[in-house]
């Protein structure tokens, strides 16, 4: 993996913790919540305070998620926000967290200003030791506080306040005078600076996880329906209508399309549509030949073209999917008529924008797992994974073009290959008219 952490593609925005600072916050947040304590003087953390150094120093790359259920974190800058979540075992944990962070900006700023936000993402579920208890997961209670416990004594001396103001012998009260005054000195003047956090609480109808060889579930839709990316037999009975297994491309196909979740990648003809096509069709190629023993560094197009050719017969049908359809979007060929049984069917899709989004992207990756962009960009857990069993000229290839044409412009990538993001409030940017073979 060298090659992605040295190109920034692993473990970037990663925070830098190396002032003594925070390091003693850090670990008394970390005993708090876990009871064990890192001897490193510096570290990088993650959005959830997950530190891959501290996780190899414990021997445990869950120290921060019991179980893969409970999420636990810890704050020490609200700059974490922009990172990215290690080890995910939800799909809705990074968001809920950041949503989280966002939305309480202002508080936690002046909280990580003296110390550490410990805390947890609270479900009803402590451990899921059956694919149905997965079910059980509807919302997402954030339980915090500094390690102090500030939260919980600004609500304390709030309380205190309420009763000071409202009895009619509260001015005579000297006990309730003196312990006011004594929390006061631990919270502040919470009257004028309010020490405390809103929007506790998520909804979390769709997500994905990595138990059970990976599962989406889909309740907010019209048609609900779970997609195994195992063997569905061995799921036993689940709490939802439809069960649909990943290699069931011609069912996945029908859900997304009853659910009004998908769109072509090919809007109209345009010379760009062609190049994203061309772009997908390159990573296929590379896979071919790499396998072949070729030499992928530093190819033009035109040393492109020219594997093109020479493996031609060894190409997977894919390919050739796509490659009508780039003829059909530059040259006015006759669009090809692509089902769900065709090989290439996903590699021609992408989510219509909306909430479920980037679930949807997360799942085409999967089951396009030769467009290595898409899935680095939508499912870095499976992409790491694959990644690991690649040649190295395959390994080379995708790592130079990720840092060179993804990194360089993330936000213009991916408005050019997903459209329009969804906006903050969960309701979606509305799309351009459909056109197209699919329109």
């Amino acid at each position: 993996m060298h090659r992605l952490i040295s190109k920034g593609l692993m473990f970037g925005n990663l925070i830098r913790v190396d002032s003594p600072a925070l390091v003693a916050r850090y670990n008394r947040a970390l005993l708090a919540l876990t009871g064990k304590q890192t001897g490193l003087h510096e570290f990088h953390i993650d959005i959830s305070g997950f530190s891959p150094e501290i996780g190899a120093e414990l021997g445990d790359d869950l120290y921060l998620n019991p179980r893969g259920v409970n999420r636990q974190f810890i704050l020490l800058s609200t700059d974490q926000s922009s990172a990215p979540l290690l080890n995910a075992t939800f799909s809705v944990s990074r968001t809920i967290l950041k949503r989280f962070i966002e939305d309480n900006r202002s508080a936690l700023f002046t909280l990580t200003a003296q110390d550490a936000v410990a805390g947890e993402l609270v479900n009803s579920v402590h451990s899921a030791d059956t694919p149905a208890r997965l079910f059980d997961i509807r919302r997402i209670r954030i339980e915090a506080d500094t390690t102090a416990g500030t939260i919980a004594a600004a609500a304390r001396l709030g309380g205190m306040i309420d009763d000071f103001t409202t009895r009619p012998d509260g001015w005579f009260d000297d006990v309730l005078i003196a312990q006011m005054i004594d929390l006061a000195r631990d919270t502040g003047d919470v009257t004028r600076n309010p020490v405390q956090l809103a929007h506790m609480i998520y909804d979390t109808p769709d997500f994905w996880t990595s138990h059970f060889g990976g599962l989406y579930v889909f309740r907010s839709v019209g048609h609900p329906a779970a997609i195994a990316m195992s063997d569905v037999a061995q799921l036993g009975q689940l709490p939802i209508a439809t069960v649909i297994g990943g290699d069931d491309r011609s069912a996945v196909a029908s859900l997304l399309k009853l659910n009004d979740l998908v769109e072509p990648v090919a809007q109209a003809k345009s010379k760009r549509v062609g190049d994203i096509l061309r772009q997908k069709m390159d990573f296929i190629l590379a896979n071919v030949a790499s396998e072949a023993g070729e030499d992928l560094s530093n190819l033009s197009a035109r040393d492109l073209r020219h594997l093109a050719r020479r493996y031609t017969d060894a190409l997977p049908p894919a390919w050739h999917t796509l490659h009508a359809l780039v003829r059909w979007a530059e040259e006015g060929a006759p669009w090809p008529r692509i089902t769900s049984d065709d090989p290439g069917y996903f590699y021609t899709l992408r989510a219509r924008p909306g909430v479920q989004a980037d679930l949807v992207n997360m799942l085409i990756s999967e089951l396009s797992p030769l467009d290595a962009r898409q899935m680095f960009i939508c499912h870095k857990q499976a992409f790491y994974a694959a990644y690991a069993t690649w040649p190295d000229a395959k390994r080379d290839f995708v790592a130079d073009f990720l840092a060179r044409d993804y990194l360089g412009d993330k936000a213009g990538m991916r408005a050019t290959l997903f459209g329009p993001e969804t906006v903050a409030t969960g309701a979606a940017v509305p799309p351009p008219a459909r056109r197209g073979p699919w329109g």
